[in-house]
């Protein structure tokens, strides 16, 4: 029994939930056997549902019928009547969980019992609702296409000669298919860019037509924010479709539950990424726009926590633009957000990231020295940091002995073929730079370009700061 459906299911409800299915399995209504009810309070009781080895069917069956001779289809058919009441109640429950539709599956069973007072008065009350929902996604689309086509239908079983809804019905399916259309879309291009794999985006081109020959449907939000995602995704020399996209997230963010909003975060996100790592540095701004509005609107904390990866990001977009007093405010408001497993080690690099753009390199070397993370792309952050603050403080002599210590390292460690090749540059730049002629225009010159062809290197940026500094 510990490792079957019913004890699996269970374990996915809420303690409101679990005194609620024990409501339920006490009513004629939704069952009428009594070795059911028993079979959940011996469950429940004593945690049992949470200690497998307390989930015998043996002794669960001697306290439910009071006898040791156990018979195992007996048990199995009690076992099947109280899924079957289980299921049933989780049904329920969904379906409860929108009032909207609820109601609407109300309304049809009164038009079907020709109850037409009733039926007309009940839609009136999911009209209201549907007037007071705060969310306009695709969702509530959906509904308002299932509340005018019930109208509708409820018109034609009437068999009345009046005006019929019809075009606010298409209008309204219309809406409704393009949003959700234009969701999937993004979400087939999303995963197409991850797992590698080709999706036919059929109708996208018949979509995208409709709108261009009817443009006002971009005033829907439900519209506008998906056709600008897509766009960003697709069109990515047009920065005009980015920044339409972040409008609609910063306007009307607010219409949208929090995990599709996120979804949207994301698109938004890689593409500053993506413009970033290509030297349009503009954009790491845009990028610390969005972490900031992401985190203190929560759309980025997700279950209670911060993943280490947006919270290191945020930081180090925030350090990139100066930000160093909201910076400093998040690691310590928000580190408690942090899996616990990693907190440690993503607070103090973070902190460390923090220090070094101040220049207070000596707290920023402290904890650069005395920290090993858990992480291997951390660790030779961090390492390419302390290289950075050796040679800003001039410690040359250091430097050449650190850099020969980070080459032996990186050799040790595993790590991708792009993290190695990166690093590698980076070591031997720097070796380069320690070298060459500060008064010899050639030879910076070479340098220089050296740097600018050398791919990848992440840290072009510095190590061409540092020539034109000589």
């Amino acid at each position: 029994m510990k490792k079957g459906r019913l004890v699996e299911i269970l374990r996915t409800c809420s303690k409101k939930e679990l005194k609620t299915l024990n409501k339920w399995l006490r009513s004629p209504a939704h069952n009428q056997r009594e070795d059911v009810v028993q079979l959940y309070t011996f469950i429940i009781e004593e945690d049992r549902l949470w200690k497998d080895d307390l989930l015998d069917k043996s002794v669960a069956y001697q306290k439910i019928y009071s006898t040791k001779d156990y018979d195992d289809a007996k048990m199995r058919q009690t076992i099947f009547f109280f899924m079957k009441a289980l299921e049933d109640f989780l049904v329920y429950q969904e379906i409860q969980q929108n009032e909207v539709q609820a109601k609407m599956a109300l309304s049809r069973v009164y038009r079907k019992r020709r109850l037409n007072k009733h039926f007309e008065k009940n839609m009136r009350l999911v009209q209201n609702l549907q007037d007071k929902q705060v969310q306009r996604n695709r969702d509530y689309h959906r509904n308002e296409f299932h509340r005018l086509q019930e109208e509708y239908d409820f018109v034609v079983s009437q068999e009345r000669t009046v005006d019929m809804n019809l075009q606010e019905v298409s209008d309204t399916l219309d809406i409704a298919f393009l949003a959700d259309k234009l969701r999937h879309s993004c979400h087939m291009l999303a995963h197409q860019a991850v797992y590698k794999v080709n999706y036919s985006l059929n109708l996208i081109t018949e979509v995208f037509s409709y709108i261009k020959n009817n443009p006002k449907t971009l005033d829907i939000p439900a519209i506008a924010i998906y056709y600008y995602g897509y766009m960003t995704v697709t069109d990515k020399e047009n920065e005009t479709h980015f920044h339409n996209l972040k409008t609609q997230i910063f306007e009307n963010g607010q219409l949208f539950p929090q995990r599709e909003l996120m979804a949207l975060y994301i698109i938004a996100l890689n593409y500053c990424i993506g413009r970033a790592n290509m030297g349009i540095l503009h954009f790491v701004r845009e990028s610390f726009d969005l972490y900031k509005r992401g985190i203190e609107t929560e759309i980025l904390i997700q279950r209670g926590q911060i993943s280490r990866f947006t919270f290191t990001n945020a930081v180090t977009n925030g350090t990139y633009v100066k930000e160093f007093i909201w910076v400093e405010n998040f690691i310590h408001n928000y580190k408690g957000y942090l899996n616990k497993k990693s907190r440690e080690d993503v607070v103090q690099f973070c902190l460390s990231k923090l220090y070094y753009e101040k220049s207070d390199y000596d707290k920023a070397l402290r904890i650069c020295s005395q920290m090993d993370y858990g992480d291997i792309l951390m660790n030779l952050v961090s390492k390419t940091m302390m290289l950075k603050i050796f040679y800003a403080q001039n410690e040359l002599d250091a430097l050449e002995s650190y850099l020969e210590s980070f080459r032996s390292y990186l050799s040790r460690k595993k790590a991708t073929a792009y993290h190695k090749s990166n690093y590698k540059n980076i070591i031997r730049l720097t070796k380069k730079l320690l070298k060459v002629n500060p008064y010899n225009p050639q030879n910076k010159t070479k340098l220089k370009k050296e740097i600018q062809e050398t791919k990848p290197l992440t840290e072009r940026k510095w190590l061409l700061e540092q020539v034109e500094q000589m």
